[in-house]
């Protein structure tokens, strides 16, 4: 028997207690800085601001890949922003994105710098600013737009509340629980029949709709966020399998995903990149080699 007695919401909710779980000194009911922190800014005119959570890898895996196409004008520094410290609450952050999220952009190319903020967003505008990896053809636009957004809108449901109430929720609440892993294996399923249809989401062509579910996606189906894979059952989606795989293999992918990353394999982390150099010198078993 459960004696916990049931809880009745109050006529008006009052932020009274600190919500629990890993981030619970970072989660408030209000917006805008709790102190002042410019940003620093480095020597490329793209400056990003972020950590190599899913949303910051779709940015510096788009980086990556214009750099690899020859845009030379997507050289960019990528300055790190640990969240688990606050660090998107400083006065700079903040006038970047008013929300307090990254990943954070300032394009100073042009006369007049320009802020982005929202990770699908950015993708978008980088999309458009170097004509790559968002089709021209009327019908297939549209199809990796549908995508883009699909993998904003989902991604909520997967993080905010598969992963928070499986992996960070101070106490696990079955319903919590059962409800978004239905959720989250619905969304699998969505993704398994659609590429059980093309090789990658908009069609033949890889896209930046294959950059923002995949890092979010792909992680789950390999077992690599929440370690969740084997609740999931995420091995019965082949299809999703198969295109994971083959995102992974690419040159660019590989080194997006180490960027601004802070943990795991020494080899895989580079806090900071400032020039392609930096993922031959400055990872951080390198830096412990050389120190």
């Amino acid at each position: 028997m459960n004696d916990t007695p049931p809880y009745t919401p109050p006529k008006i909710w009052t932020w009274s207690k600190g919500s629990g779980g890993r981030f619970a000194n970072i989660n408030r009911p209000i917006s805008g800085p709790t102190h002042d922190k410019e940003l620093p800014v480095g020597k490329h005119p793209l400056q990003l601001y972020s950590l190599a959570t899913p949303n910051g890898v779709k940015v510096t895996v788009m980086l990556e890949e214009l750099l690899a196409l020859g845009h030379s004008g997507a050289e960019y520094d990528a300055w790190l922003i640990r969240i688990e410290s606050g660090e998107q609450f400083g006065s700079g952050f903040v006038s970047v994105n008013p929300n307090s999220k990254i990943p954070a952009l300032m394009d100073r190319s042009g006369p007049t710098p320009i802020r982005v903020f929202e990770s699908g967003a950015i993708l978008l505008y980088l999309a458009e600013k170097f004509g790559a990896f968002l089709p021209t053809d009327r019908a297939t636009r549209a199809e990796c737009l549908s995508w883009l957004f699909w993998q904003m809108g989902s991604a909520p449901y997967l993080g905010g509340g598969f992963g928070h109430f499986y992996a960070y929720a101070p106490t696990k609440i079955e319903y919590a629980i059962d409800r978004f892993a239905m959720e989250a294996k619905r969304q699998l399923d969505v993704l398994d029949k659609r590429l059980a249809q093309t090789r990658y989401l908009a069609g033949d062509e890889y896209t930046i709709a294959d950059m923002a579910v995949w890092p979010w996606y792909g992680a789950l189906a390999k077992g690599l966020i929440y370690d969740a894979g084997e609740f999931l059952q995420v091995q019965e989606y082949t299809h999703v399998q198969r295109w994971t795989d083959l995102i992974a293999e690419r040159p660019a992918v590989k080194r997006g995903r180490m960027v601004n990353r802070v943990w795991g394999e020494p080899s895989s982390q580079l806090p900071e990149r400032h020039d392609a150099g930096d993922f031959e010198t400055k990872t951080q078993d390198k830096l412990a080699a050389a120190g």
